[in-house]
């Protein structure tokens, strides 16, 4: 790794200000180990300019659904002790977009079949579309079976 100056690292509350986050999420964040501060001379956090894309990735990930060992995989694959370049996220861009198609077409799907259903006015469990008689799908596995699907 390539010798830090000084202005290459700031304290925690910097890295707080400038993502957002509290000094305690970033600390769970650490304890996570998405994130890895550098100890000055007095054990002081100090972390990397280019943690704030990584906790900004974070925020952004979890907000997408994504959890944190999904988070944490995706964040393995960056350097550590260097910047990450473009490249390196669009790397992670395109390994998470597949899954990000996916919840996409699931929430869809769900929108349409919510929509049809609220909006039905059958009022005949004979004529719902989603109404499960016997419960004959519980053969089919555990959840909303027709709405998930």
């Amino acid at each position: 790794m390539t010798r830090l100056k000084p202005s290459d690292l700031i304290p925690i509350g910097e890295i707080a200000r400038r993502t957002g986050l509290s000094v305690s999420a970033i600390r769970f964040y650490e304890d996570k180990r998405l994130i890895e501060p550098v100890r000055s001379g007095g054990n002081q956090r100090r972390f990397l300019r280019s943690d704030i894309r990584r906790l900004s990735f974070i925020l952004i990930a979890q907000r997408l659904g994504l959890s944190l060992t999904e988070i944490e995989a995706e964040l393995a694959k960056l350097p550590q002790g260097r910047t990450p370049t473009a490249q390196d996220w669009q790397a992670i861009s395109a390994a998470i977009r597949a899954r990000l198609d996916e919840r996409i077409a699931e929430l869809t799907r769900t929108r349409e079949r919510l929509d049809g259903c609220i909006g039905c006015g059958c009022l005949s469990l004979t004529h719902c579309a989603i109404w499960n008689p016997q419960d004959q799908l519980a053969a089919e596995g555990a959840g909303a079976r027709k709405i998930l699907a």
